[in-house]
């Protein structure tokens, strides 16, 4: 079983906070990460900054290790949960990418091959916090960190990574009032087809 780990220990600034908590046509963003992730696992964990940045949760949580920003601090505490509990591969996922496809995680585990990732792409963009890491690759973490970055494509870059091309809608991100409206529309037509 492979264990997924959801990221969502940003600040959300440009929805104005908060954002795994936003509603999206009646359901969390959180909420539907988790059932999203489900699909594919049953081990499923939240990576936050702290353990009270969001609360009631219905799946265990990791903290980002610390001294570490951005999304690499939670792909660090996920790959970290990974090796100590006997995982062979991490899946990453944003808690604000409510379209994601539904063959993510099994194309991502066929092409990963040797690769040390397989980094979800789509529209000629990388989406490197939709990717499937070894967790082996931890032992190269402390050297990129060490070297100042902190870019999730560079530490794909590091671990050598393998590209898996999905159309770029299934990418579509909510990080405004205007995405979140976006894809609240989006979600009615579906409904609606």
């Amino acid at each position: 079983m492979t264990l997924i780990v959801i990221l969502a220990g940003g600040d959300g600034r440009r929805i104005g906070g908060d954002k795994p908590q936003r509603l999206l046509f009646g359901e969390s963003l959180i909420d539907r990460s988790i059932r999203i992730a489900r699909q594919w696992s049953d081990d499923v964990r939240i990576a936050l900054r702290f353990a009270a940045q969001l609360q009631d949760l219905n799946a265990p949580v990791l903290l980002d290790v610390p001294l570490i920003s951005g999304p690499l601090a939670g792909l660090a505490c996920a790959l970290r949960a990974a090796r100590a509990d006997g995982h062979g591969h991490v899946l990453t996922l944003p808690c604000d990418m409510p379209f994601l496809p539904s063959d993510l995680l099994p194309r991502l585990a066929v092409e990963i091959g040797e690769h040390g990732a397989a980094v979800a792409t789509g529209g000629g963009h990388v989406h490197p916090v939709c990717a499937l890491w070894r967790a082996d690759s931890q032992d190269l973490l402390p050297a990129h960190v060490a070297s100042g970055q902190r870019s999730l494509r560079g530490f794909a870059e590091k671990v050598g990574w393998v590209a898996v091309d999905w159309p770029d809608a299934c990418f579509a991100n909510v990080n405004t009032p205007q995405d979140l409206a976006a894809a609240e529309r989006r979600l009615a037509s579906e409904v609606e087809d």
